[in-house]
């Protein structure tokens, strides 16, 4: 009698789980992100190394790829089902025809730091030097890459005005820019901490300081986030709510997480090799990673400025910035993890 009812009481307690794990549409998909150690993308591996991914019932593979534009084409091409990516890439397919929707953010601003080359540019005097330059970004189209181009677009420089190419974001942007290979760099921490602690950045531009980020677009920038096809979204809300759970905790967790915290929760090859870098790296970020996933309502219309300015197709097209992002789901996750 006292094991039928402890069999009883074990099966009750194991309910909500089951239930809950029944309740996702889609509990196995695959994440594409383009540079998982970059600091850019540390709330996806906080939500992965912390288990937040699995206490919501998820089993969640990341797909690492060079660059954001890669990532991207993965879920187009129905290789992977969401993208850890830069919340642009919404508005830019929306004007191709696709429907894509952000729906948790990670970032908000870019962390993409330009600069030059004191190697191949000793007598840098101004922007307009970069012009017939060579220009590293982790991968072609990318957000590393639009960030460049709307900086040199400021002073004039076109994108044909520029050779762009594609370093990565890790050890072998690093080793093009200590060998010469390019005259100024897009990229991320730690890759940028790493250069300028060696002295082979100067910096141009830091979108990692917030209110900078804001002056460079003209408003706030929404980075990293979580975005799938709308048809995603519509047909695994379930699956998309608990996505958004896990990454408003990782949000919460990392805003209260030391050095010391973040270190342990990292993978060893996420240092390159020097934890004061990574931890110098984790400080200059902290503050343009999101405290709660919450879109800012300006956000949308900011990213559409930026694109419009470096692509003049883009003019006349008129987006729906609505259908861009929804916070739908991050308020419902941040009512459920009020403390992360």
């Amino acid at each position: 009698m006292q094991r039928r009812t402890l069999l009883i009481a074990t099966t009750a307690l194991a309910a909500p789980a089951f239930v809950r794990a029944q309740a996702l549409e889609k509990p196995k998909l695959t994440i594409a992100v383009g540079g998982k150690n970059l600091l850019y993308y540390l709330p996806l591996t906080i939500a992965e190394t912390q288990g937040f991914f699995k206490a919501e019932g998820l089993d969640v593979t990341i797909a690492d790829f060079a660059g954001g534009s890669q990532a991207l084409r993965a879920v187009v091409g129905g290789s992977a089902d969401v993208v850890s990516g830069a919340f642009e890439h919404t508005l830019n397919m929306q004007s191709k025809g696709q429907a894509l929707r952000a729906f948790v953010l990670q970032g908000r601003a870019p962390q993409i730091v330009l600069g030059i080359n004191p190697k191949t540019m000793p007598g840098y005097k101004s922007l307009a030097d970069l012009k017939g330059k060579k220009i590293g970004v982790t991968a072609p189209g990318s957000s590393t890459n639009v960030m460049a181009n709307f900086v040199l677009a400021k002073a004039g420089i076109k994108p044909s005005e520029v050779s762009i190419v594609g370093v990565g974001a890790g050890n072998g942007a690093v080793a093009a820019m200590r060998a010469g290979q390019i005259d100024a760099i897009s990229n991320l921490d730690p890759v940028i901490t790493l250069l300028q602690r060696s002295g082979d950045l100067k910096i141009i531009s830091d979108t990692r300081i917030v209110a900078e980020a804001d002056k460079v677009f003209g408003g706030p920038m929404p980075a990293a986030c979580l975005y799938a096809p709308q048809s995603f979204v519509d047909k695994h809300p379930a699956t998309v709510q608990a996505l958004a759970n896990a990454l408003v905790r990782a949000d919460k967790w990392i805003q209260g997480a030391g050095a010391g915290e973040i270190i342990k929760a990292v993978p060893e090859n996420y240092l390159l090799g020097d934890r004061a870098v990574y931890i110098d790296a984790f400080m200059a970020a902290k503050g343009a990673l999101s405290p709660d996933g919450l879109f800012p309502e300006a956000g949308a219309a900011t990213a559409v400025r930026a694109l419009q300015s470096i692509d003049p197709a883009l003019k006349d097209t008129k987006f729906d910035l609505a259908a861009a992002y929804t916070n739908e789901f991050v308020r419902k996750a941040n009512t459920k993890y009020p403390k992360g």
